[in-house]
């Protein structure tokens, strides 16, 4: 047995590799999850659907071209451990490993084959030295792997510390991130079409006020992708302190 080989025994011994999700030790070819729960990841194939529920949560408020997300969360599924243990218990590999399974299904999505480029949701820079990264760079970093897409870090800034979005109704969400990013390197992404990536979308407010500064680059096109959506989505609520309310004609599918 070879020294490498040998070591990595030893220190699974010790300290073996837990499955992220059920607890049960990963074999040697698994890794942060064990087939079995990957297998079952609760997978929305909302690349697959144009006009699908989380993308009608934007008709009306901002253009978007497309949105996804990997897989269904609820407040008691056991995938949500993943998702804490990424935002919360330094584990930024595991956004890594989503972010490739991800990258996986937009690769060969007919909807996502025009991607120029990817950004991720800016956090501040205090919370980013808190924290030791941003969630939303490693799921980049993983979907970049795996399609061939370069991730942009510099268009999109985050000017303005808010407070977590937990618990907060959607008008609150809004309130709380109005004016929070703005847009520099407008050039970067003129006249080409942005993957716009988060963690988890819930009432889309974050995602809303990240494309109306990346709008503001003259032809940018905007598609959204997060690991993780809720099951139930609200219907878009007018009025919002970022979006005035539209007229009927001024819907986007």
């Amino acid at each position: 047995m070879k020294l490498t080989a040998f070591l990595r025994y030893f220190f699974g011994l010790l300290y073996p590799n837990l499955c992220a999700v059920c607890g049960n030790a990963l074999s040697g070819r698994e890794y942060i999850c064990c087939l079995s729960c990957l297998y079952h990841l609760p997978r929305t194939n909302y690349w697959k659907e144009p006009g699908n529920p989380i993308e009608q949560i934007f008709w009306g408020l901002v253009p978007v071209e497309h949105v996804c997300a990997l897989f269904f969360f609820s407040k008691g599924s056991r995938y949500r451990k993943l998702l804490h243990k990424l935002k919360y218990k330094g584990m930024p590999e595991i956004g890594v490993e989503l972010g490739r399974q991800l990258g996986l299904e937009l690769k060969n999505a007919p909807l996502y084959q025009c991607i120029d480029t990817i950004i991720p949701v800016p956090l501040h820079p205090k919370r980013q030295r808190r924290r030791g990264y941003n969630q939303s760079e490693r799921i980049a970093a993983g979907i970049a792997q795996i399609t061939g897409w370069k991730v942009n870090t510099s268009s999109l800034v985050r000017t303005r510390f808010t407070g977590t979005q937990t618990r907060k109704s959607r008008q609150e969400r809004w309130e709380n991130v109005s004016g929070a990013f703005a847009l520099q390197d407008a050039a970067a992404i003129t006249n080409r079409h942005v993957l716009l990536v988060d963690d988890v979308l819930t009432t889309g407010a974050t995602m809303e006020a990240c494309i109306l500064q990346l709008k503001k680059a003259a032809g940018c096109k905007v598609s959204v992708a997060t690991l993780a959506c809720t099951k139930k989505t609200a219907a878009p609520v007018f009025g919002s302190p970022l979006t005035p309310a539209p007229a009927d004609s001024d819907r986007h599918p």
